[in-house]
């Protein structure tokens, strides 16, 4: 199972590098007000693929807080309850 994982991760850089390697013609990124960024074409990919990636996180952070922040409220609500007003079963 150890060498099939490797092997995947092999297998998965070596696409990525025959990738990288096919498309370094450089591409034209043109920007508002006549802006314009020259780059190799899977540089480009990358940093687009970056900024999502980013974009998806920062979206995330406010719901993982709010989950974050009920978790230990939860935690701290229940280890300060009085034993003698909780009924198991009754």
């Amino acid at each position: 199972m150890k060498y099939l994982m490797w092997l995947l991760k092999a297998a998965i850089f070596f696409t990525l590098f025959a990738f990288a390697l096919n498309n370094q013609q450089a591409v034209a990124v043109y920007f508002f007000f006549g802006t314009l960024w020259q780059a190799p074409l899977v540089l480009v990919v990358l940093v687009t693929f970056a900024c999502g990636l980013a974009t998806g996180v920062l979206m995330m952070m406010p719901r993982w807080w709010k989950k974050r922040k009920n978790a230990k409220l939860n935690i701290h609500s229940t280890h300060s309850e009085n034993p003698s007003t909780m009924h198991h079963g009754i």
